[in-house]
């Protein structure tokens, strides 16, 4: 099988005249170390890719279950730029300062069973990331095999904010990582290139991976944290969202509802920083814990899945440096989890996120959701669509699991309330910064007075009769009181504030 090849890339890739000024971290005191980049690294790479590839013939675990993970954490080669040299040298832990090992081993301690590397980048990080990156990935994974660990980066995108990059687990992951990044990352060139940060870049972008044979995942990472109010949107507008989903919508296929940094107002010492914004929001905050692209009932997802679009949401822990350490970041899983119902192997998990068949909670407030619709003997689940002939009536089943055991605050949350979502499913809207579906509602609200239990589960169903129209189905619970959550204020603890989301199911009108 095919090792991954680096030799020819690594000096010679043809380079456009374009950049904006790459993004320098404010957390650079930490951990310095240069960057040298030494023959014996690329010796590494090719003794443990050989090793790696055999490793993709071995056979997988076949039966799917709701498998945890997390798809953006930085590890040290997300670096930090010392600007006296020409170009800029990397600083090894200058942003973020974990290895790769580590991360996954506190991911493994955190109750994940599959995480993605996703170090963002700078002047010729790809050839950083390949030489230095790439053979600590290969190690972790023969230090953690408990842990599926994808490839992949923080993409510096074209025209917007960030994005996770999950690249498929094949025998050429690294090449199709570097080719990636070293052609289109915003701030990857040398000298700087404004144009390089425009969207028809990243549209571009998008149908080369839409092109690859093994297409890769892009999940944009915290969409509303440059929103200067609700509705008012910053680095991330809905139209270029709908721009990627139209471009590639197997491979841009979502968003982050609960950004990382959700430790911001925990102190070292465990006490609350009164001014800290939760997820770093500090121009508008989150919704209890959630982006308001998400958070938001009637708002932008639910504009997107008003159209019809499989537009999916996730979690992850965007660490960097951890809360004990005066970091604002939890450990991958220690907070934050995105479930994934996968047999536990590469391709399926990928397809799983590709595909929808996700749900989120934020402090373990469940461990497992099964959103289920019926109709004349067949059935959907999350991501799935239910084709049903007009003025069917449809039976909802929801069947979660509230954990006995204690998260990682060492609390045991319980879910006081869920919430039954739907919408109209009306096609392509006109107005492609549209954020709003009027036609969205709460259809009904379930609590310990109305589920049944099942064993460990509680369970509730719901009829919906008569379905004459195209309509989405969701999820949404929380421990907390609120009808819908409320902007956090600066200082709350995120441990009071918990709410899990589900992805859709469609029921299409034949």
């Amino acid at each position: 099988m095919k090792t991954p090849s680096i030799s020819n890339k690594l000096s010679a890739h043809p380079r456009e005249s374009s950049a904006l000024p790459y993004r320098s971290s404010a957390r650079t005191a930490r951990g310095f170390a240069l960057f040298n980049c030494h023959l014996a690294t690329t010796v590494l790479l090719l003794a443990t890719a050989s090793a790696h590839a055999d490793a993709l013939d071995s056979p997988a675990d076949s039966e799917p279950r709701w498998l945890a993970g997390d798809h953006h954490i930085h590890s040290h080669f997300s670096a930090s730029w010392d600007e006296k040299t020409d170009p800029p040298t990397p600083i090894l832990a200058g942003d973020a300062i974990y290895p790769i090992p580590l991360n996954a081993r506190m991911a493994r301690q955190h109750g994940l069973s599959w995480m993605v590397t996703t170090d963002h980048g700078g002047p010729h990080h790809s050839k950083f990331n390949l030489e230095r990156a790439y053979p600590e990935l290969l190690r972790s994974r023969k230090e953690v095999p408990e842990v599926v660990q994808f490839y992949g980066m923080e993409f510096d995108t074209p025209g917007a904010d960030h994005a996770s990059l999950i690249i498929p687990y094949t025998h050429d992951e690294a090449d199709r990582l570097y080719d990636l990044e070293s052609r289109f990352a915003k701030w990857e060139p040398w000298p700087e290139d404004p144009s390089w940060d425009r969207e028809p870049r990243m549209l571009e972008a998008l149908r080369v991976m839409r092109a690859l044979p093994a297409r890769p995942v892009v999940i944009a990472n915290h969409p509303s944290r440059s929103a200067t109010g609700l509705g008012e949107y910053g680095l991330d507008k809905p139209s270029e969202l709908r721009d990627w989903n139209d471009t590639a919508p197997e491979v841009a296929v979502g968003m982050a509802g609960a950004p990382g940094h959700q430790a911001e107002a925990l102190k070292g010492d465990g006490s609350i920083n009164r001014n800290a914004a939760r997820g770093y929001y500090i121009h508008y905050p989150t919704h209890g814990g959630f982006d308001q692209m998400t958070a938001r009932l009637g708002g932008f997802w639910d504009s997107m899945l008003g159209e019809g679009r499989h537009w999916w949401i996730t979690a992850n822990s965007d660490s960097h440096i951890n809360w004990r350490k005066d970091g604002g970041d939890f450990w991958p899983g220690e907070y934050s989890k995105t479930y994934v119902w996968s047999a536990p192997n590469y391709d399926d998990i990928l397809q799983g996120i590709r595909e929808g068949r996700v749900f989120v909670t934020i402090g373990d407030l469940i461990s497992e959701l099964d959103l289920v619709a019926r109709a004349n003997g067949r059935e959907a689940k999350t991501g799935e669509t239910l084709v049903v002939a007009s003025e069917t009536d449809v039976e909802i089943e929801i069947r979660f699991l509230d954990p006995t055991t204690k998260n990682h605050h060492g609390d045991n949350p319980s879910v006081r309330r869920v919430d039954l979502i739907g919408g109209n499913v009306g096609g392509p809207v006109s107005d492609r910064n549209a954020d709003t579906n009027p036609t969205t509602r709460v259809m009904a609200r379930f609590t310990s007075e109305i589920w049944k239990r099942d064993g460990a589960y509680r369970v509730m169903t719901y009829r919906i009769e008569n379905v004459t129209a195209n309509t989405y189905l969701r999820v949404r619970g929380t421990n907390g009181k609120e009808l819908e959550p409320k902007p956090d204020p600066p200082g709350e603890d995120p441990w009071s504030d918990l709410w899990f989301y589900s992805n859709p199911i469609f029921l299409s009108i034949r």
